[in-house]
């Protein structure tokens, strides 16, 4: 008579088993760079933007040069490189003002492969449409400042940027933005800004109607 053979001990691995032992995925970010021709309320907004945001799918770096435009371009390509592949998208914030070397600015950024958001004439139009529209012509932030004043109990403050303030509006200021020149030519026309496109890179999706 035949001995029954005996169980081994030892247990086959599961096909579970083996697929919860492969190494994780690590979800990509993109990664940004963005240098701004001014000093700090760009900085403030942007960074505001990226914590309310929590966008995990964008890392941010912020630089401030506050110099001419042309010279900010140069100086966020000097940057990038030296980075070494660190970011996948270079950007630079910049105002018209009454700057003379902007089409040598956007002349370079193409070259160099960097994306701009110019405000015509300042950064404080973008502000000002988180809350309204505006088609008026105006040639310095002086011309601004009255119609954001409208929107704040004691008047706009160019520094202690507050961002929840702008929180709520952020992607109708997109909305807004959009239909005031078209993307790239916002050097051009005035009043226009190209912040929708970095708010979009930073913030992801689309406005909402």
């Amino acid at each position: 008579m035949a001995r029954a053979t005996k169980p081994s001990g030892r247990k086959r691995p599961s096909f579970e088993t083996s697929l919860s032992r492969r190494p994780g995925h690590r979800e990509s970010r993109q990664r940004l760079l963005v240098v701004c021709g001014a000093k700090v309320t760009e900085r403030d907004y942007l960074q505001g933007l990226k914590s309310s945001a929590r966008n995990s799918a964008v890392s941010l770096k912020i630089v401030e040069h506050p110099r001419s435009p042309s010279q900010v371009v140069d100086h966020a390509a000097l940057l990038r490189d030296q980075a070494r592949g660190e970011y996948d998208e270079t950007w630079c914030v910049l105002d018209v003002d009454q700057f003379v070397d902007l089409e040598e600015a956007m002349a370079g950024a193409r070259r160099k492969n960097i994306e701009v958001a110019f405000s015509n004439p300042c950064f404080e139009l973008w502000l000002l449409l988180h809350f309204a529209e505006h088609s008026r012509q105006a040639h310095s932030y002086r011309e601004l400042a009255p119609y954001l004043d409208q929107h704040f109990a004691a008047g706009y403050e160019k520094t202690g940027m507050k961002f929840a303030r702008y929180e709520p509006h952020w992607r109708s200021a997109v909305n807004r933005a959009r239909e005031l020149a078209p993307s790239g030519d916002e050097h051009k026309v005035n009043p226009s800004t190209g912040m929708w496109r970095l708010a979009l890179a930073i913030g992801g999706g689309e406005p909402r109607a």
